[in-house]
Formats: structure tokens, C-alpha cells, sequence
């Protein structure tokens, strides 16, 4: 089955592994009465990890997902994280990272884990919606950013450097005032980012939903195609988050971040560059750097 099916199919997937489970030779059996009962703890195993908890090989974990209509074991997973990546709470998601068991285990399985969130990320991410994105990015009356909580960070650094090229980029801030009365004035001439990610932010919904509402194009940059800002985007820009630990994996919406700033920014390279010149001016000016 293909990427976008298997994600719808996570929905399912417990009432599928219920269906299948008489089916499955007895070491697959042992798996799913396993994942039945800790698939909140399955979600964040290697396959190799998951075999030895349950007793079986790892050849025999793969053919259990093969079994369900997975393409394979990290398929299953992806299916798994998403049924709870947003009903952990943070205790819980502390409680998951009992093998950060050292500095060193934690220094390498952080750093791996955000290398295989941005390979992940490269595979999935959709480039029309990416290209289209950059193209309304470009041509927006106004620009609004929105990214709550830890998401801001990333609203931030994109709103920054998009202000540095385009006129009008205005980041939606919560010590500004109500988010609605900031983007009242929005139209159909305008463009809205928002970035969510879990747990995802229910004020962050009713802002994008009020900014489509007024005919805002809408481009969401988020981790699952069941986040509730990419129910309403225009362009759905995917980007995977894992981390099983109580911090999300921001790195690769950075990445994400980025390559929107560059593209913006090559389409202006002519206009930049005149701006940068008259900015290098000021900084020399004013001792802005040493």
C-alpha cells in the first residue's frame, strides 16, 4: 500500500491486527497481543528491540507488519505513533525515554533521531505543495505566521528571514494581544503558515480556521496529515517529528523552514541583494557586529 494510504489505515490498524490475529503464525501472535496491550511503548521500538521483548525474531517482527499490509516494520510504526503521538501527556512521554539511560546514549540517539526525521522527511514531503507554497509566499499581499507554544520557535526563525526579503511578514505573537484582533484585517490576498505539531495547539486551529474562513490561502507545516491545520490547508508540507522523549524533534521543520527562505529568496535575488547591500551599510554603520 502506498504512504498516504497507510497513514489513513492507522485509524484502523488495532480493529485490523483483531481481524488478522487468527490468521498469524504463533511468534506473529505474540506480537500482536504484545502491541494490543503496549502499543503506546511499540510505537517508539526498533524492530530488533520489539523481538527480543516479545521472544521472536527480528525477520519475524517484519513479517508480521508484511502480514497487516505494511511495506515494512517502520510503516507499522508510523501507523502506531500516529494513533498517539497527540494523547500523551508530557508524564508520559518522560516515562518513554527510560533507555536515555546516559549523556553519551542520550547525546547519539538524539542526533540519530533527528537525521532519520529529516531523511524521513525528504522521502514524504510533497514538492508541488512546497513549490506552490513558495510561489504564494512570494506574491502574498501580507504573510502571517503562527506556530504556538514550542512551535513559535519555528515561526520565529521563518518570519525573520522571510522579513529580511518581502515586505509585510508579520509573526502572530500571543504577547501581542488576542491572535484574532492581529489577523482581523486579513483577506484573500494573504497567506497564513502555521506550524503545529504535537500536542497540537487548539487555539492554533481556531485561528487558521478563522483566517479560511476569511479566504486566506493556508500553508500548513505540521507532522501528520490528521493534524488539524492540515485538514484546512491549501499546501500540506509534511514533516516527521519523532523523538520519544517529551521534546519534539523541530530540526527538520527548520530544514523545511529554510529551503522555504531560500527559494523565496532566489526568486528575489536581484531585490535582495540591493537590500543586504543597504543592511550591510547600517550594521557597518551602527557597529552591529564586531
Amino acid at each position: 500500500m502506498d504512504g498516504t494510504r497507510e497513514m489513513k489505515d492507522s485509524k484502523q490498524l488495532i480493529s485490523n491486527i483483531q481481524a488478522q490475529y487468527p490468521r498469524l503464525s504463533k511468534g506473529q501472535k505474540l506480537i500482536a497481543q504484545y502491541i494490543l496491550s503496549n502499543y503506546d511503548k511499540v510505537a517508539f521500538m526498533t524492530a530488533c528491540k520489539l523481538g527480543e521483548t516479545v521472544g521472536v525474531s527480528e525477520s519475524t517482527v517484519v513479517r508480521f507488519a508484511n502480514a497487516l499490509g505494511y511495506s515494512g516494520y517502520p510503516k507499522l510504526q508510523d501507523a502506531l505513533q500516529e494513533l498517539i503521538k497527540n494523547r500523551l501527556t508530557t508524564v508520559q512521554r518522560v516515562e518513554m525515554a527510560n533507555e536515555y539511560s546516559d549523556d553519551t546514549t542520550i547525546l547519539n540517539k538524539v542526533l540519530k533521531s533527528d537525521i532519520d526525521n529529516i531523511r524521513g522527511t525528504l522521502e514524504e514531503v510533497d514538492e508541488k505543495a512546497f513549490e506552490e507554497a513558495s510561489n504564494k509566499l512570494l506574491n502574498a499581499r501580507k504573510i502571517y505566521i503562527l506556530g504556538m507554544r514550542s512551535s513559535f520557535t519555528v515561526a520565529q526563525y521563518l518570519g525573520f528571514y522571510l522579513d529580511i526579503i518581502l515586505d509585510s511578514v508579520h509573526i502572530i505573537r500571543m504577547d501581542m494581544g488576542d491572535a484574532f484582533e492581529q489577523i482581523v484585517r486579513i483577506n484573500e490576498n494573504d497567506v497564513v503558515v502555521a506550524i503545529s505539531f504535537p500536542r497540537y495547539s487548539k487555539k492554533s486551529f481556531e485561528v487558521v480556521s478563522y483566517a479560511k474562513e476569511k479566504g486566506a490561502h493556508v500553508i500548513s507545516l505540521t507532522d501528520s496529515i490528521f493534524a488539524p491545520v492540515a485538514s484546512i490547508a491549501d499546501n500540506v508540507l509534511l514533516v516527521k517529528s519523532n523523538m520519544a522523549s517529551f521534546v519534539d524533534s523541530l530540526v527538520p521543520a527548520l530544514s523545511i523552514s529554510n529551503a522555504l527562505i531560500i527559494s523565496v529568496g532566489m526568486k528575489e535575488k536581484e531585490e535582495i541583494k540591493e537590500h543586504f547591500d543597504d543592511l550591510e551599510k547600517i550594521w557597518k554603520m551602527y557597529s552591529v557586529y564586531e
